[in-house]
């Protein structure tokens, strides 16, 4: 069954969050929004390194959640061509957290799926021996940073992050040949942690209502 698609992009519903939890669909999507155009069934499956026919179920998933638009078939018989629900030059986006209706456990998998494959990028690279870990020119970078903020700070976090994403959704040109992939996760942390054991109780609580 169809659902219903955001007109902004906006990911919220329980339906396009869960078609989201797939590892291999958000990649569909990061593929899809890299190339920054229509994108013919062919080129994601070439991007990917997987065969083409093992992406239909997937991109149905996606397009009947609201996430995707599948378009007219290519004129080059490279399949039909898809596009997310967000304003051409823009990106999907989650909606989650206070006054959202998205279902937290639900963005729990998701964003668990993100990291993963965060860490599996990460260790592709470190692996392959071509990634620079240092400079100006470095693309390869893992840390955990963790610190106080007031509210000037966290705006600018928050401005800088949003110029991150501008820099990383532009269209490959002669100047743009080196493929890389951002993952963050910015969360408040409670500064008094709950001791284990009889405190267990009260997190679980929280868990629940939150």
């Amino acid at each position: 069954m169809a659902h219903k698609r955001s007109a902004d992009g906006r990911i919220e519903t329980k339906a396009a969050l869960g078609a989201l939890v797939s590892t291999v669909r958000q990649e569909i999507v990061d593929t899809i929004e890299s190339i920054g155009a229509d994108v013919a069934v062919a080129d994601i499956a070439a991007q990917l390194g997987r065969p083409a026919d093992g992406l239909y179920y997937h991109l149905r998933r996606l397009v009947d959640s609201g996430v995707l638009r599948a378009g007219e078939d290519s004129d080059d018989g490279r399949g039909r061509r898809y596009s997310t629900t967000a304003p051409r030059g823009t990106r999907v986006r989650l909606k989650y957290g206070r006054h959202s209706r998205s279902d937290v456990a639900t963005v729990a998998k998701l964003v668990a799926g993100l990291v993963r494959t965060a860490e599996r990028d990460f260790r592709q690279a470190l692996h392959s021996g071509s990634a620079t870990g240092e400079g100006p020119r470095r693309d390869l970078w893992a840390s955990r940073l963790k610190g106080w903020v007031g509210p000037g700070e966290l705006r600018e976090i928050n401005a800088l992050l949003v110029r991150l994403s501008e820099l990383l959704h532009q269209p490959r040109s002669a100047e743009r040949t080196r493929l890389i992939a951002l993952a963050w996760v910015l969360a408040p942390v409670d500064s008094k942690p709950l001791r284990r054991g009889a405190d267990a109780k009260v997190a679980r609580k929280r868990a629940r209502s939150a």
